[in-house]
């Protein structure tokens, strides 16, 4: 049915709260893996391997669903693809509380489907929502999913230490279906994109080194920030088996530190060029991640945190900032390929990690990993993406 006049007058602060509040769900959904792996490592019994399996059910099937909401929104419109993404979230929480190993890992691909489904389709809204101020509204977007994600760490841990983390699942769970009623009964009024002819004719595009470099910045960022941010909780546990339960807010600071940095990054970047943040937070990162081999305590593990996150949290904007850059109007036919990508990148780097534990010598070993993903990044930022940044702006392909 076609919007009304009516239909134009309903408040969009409506609209958007209801957006923010599921994105903010999102964040807890999708770092909720990092405080709740030593856990579930407990509970089923499994090694570092296994655990990495977890990441991978999560990444690989939001992959599925991001690349599925473009056909569900096409064919359906953006109610049908929120209600399947909030309603697969709120299953794999509920999922999560009470399953063994098999249905655990289910219920883990359920919410990461979820994921994947809310992400494109709640930013594909606002963007169109508020199109005189994308920008604004996206960061803020991001910003209550970032609430979202530093928060879950500190719930997750009041509930351990109450014996009731069970109870955290299902609350969520609970929240997310009734986030997924209101959601179905969205009618924002906006006429959603699709791709031209000329953009499906157009094939130029994926010729020459542009597509494989942004490819792999996608790819080895999102498994890199999976990565310290999945198993920091571990790490830290096994530093000290006996000290409480403080280990599952380690990710809080992670986190925190790449919400902080994104906020500031804006500030930085009227200053310097985009290749030049990004060079210094990659070291900076790098420099967090090496120093978590020499950390003893929690007090050293928060410090690498927060380096780490601080360092990475213009990384992601930037590369996405590239991929305009780089490829003009041809973006959209680029972005489905790199989001998907990135996904790839975290369903493989955390696995990796854990796989590299278990048959190198425990988790410092394995954390190597984020370590190459970091000096991958640097050198693809310092003899790359700066050098092509000072010359003139030219065709892709």
């Amino acid at each position: 049915m076609p919007a009304t006049s009516r239909d134009l007058t309903v408040p969009r602060t409506w609209h958007a709260g209801l957006l923010h509040l599921g994105f903010a769900l999102m964040g807890v959904m999708t770092v909720l893996l990092g405080p709740m792996l030593p856990l579930l490592t407990g509970r089923w019994g499994l090694n570092d391997t296994q655990a990495g399996y977890l990441f991978t059910a999560q990444f690989a099937t939001s992959t599925v669903g991001v690349l599925s909401s473009s056909v569900v929104l096409r064919r359906y419109g953006h109610r049908l693809a929120l209600f399947l993404g909030l309603s697969l979230m709120g299953l794999g929480a509920a999922g999560l509380a009470t399953s063994g190993w098999t249905a655990g890992v289910l219920s883990i691909a359920c919410f990461g489907a979820g994921i994947g489904f809310t992400s494109p389709t709640t930013n594909l809204l606002i963007s169109e929502m508020f199109p005189r101020s994308r920008a604004a509204a996206l960061n803020l977007l991001n910003f209550s999913w970032g609430a979202g994600a530093v928060a879950c760490p500190f719930l997750v841990a009041a509930c351990n230490r109450a014996g009731r983390v069970d109870w955290f699942l299902y609350l969520t769970a609970a929240t997310l279906a009734v986030v997924a009623l209101m959601a179905a009964g969205l009618a924002i009024p906006i006429q959603l994109p699709h791709a031209s002819p000329e953009d499906r004719r157009s094939r130029n595009v994926w010729r020459g080194p542009l597509a494989p470099v942004l490819g792999s910045l996608f790819f080895v960022y999102v498994g890199t920030e999976s990565s310290i941010g999945g198993w920091i909780a571990s790490y830290d546990r096994r530093l000290d088996p006996g000290a409480g339960t403080l280990w599952a807010i380690a990710p809080s600071f992670f986190w925190g530190a790449l919400l902080a940095g994104r906020a500031l990054a804006p500030l930085l970047l009227r200053r310097l060029k985009e290749a030049d943040v990004a060079i210094g937070g990659l070291a900076l990162a790098l420099g967090g991640v090496l120093a978590l081999f020499l950390a003893k305590d929690e007090a050293g593990v928060v410090a690498v945190a927060v380096a780490a996150g601080f360092g990475l949290a213009s990384i992601f904007p930037i590369s996405i900032a590239l991929l305009a850059h780089w490829f003009g109007d041809q973006a959209t036919r680029v972005s489905g390929v790199m989001f998907g990508l990135s996904g790839l990148g975290g369903a493989v780097m955390p696995w990796l990690v854990g796989m590299t534990s278990t048959h190198a010598g425990g988790l410092k070993v394995g954390l190597i990993v984020p370590v190459f993903g970091c000096i991958w990044l640097l050198a693809m930022y310092l003899f790359f993406v700066r050098p092509r940044e000072r010359q003139p702006q030219e065709e892709p392909g």
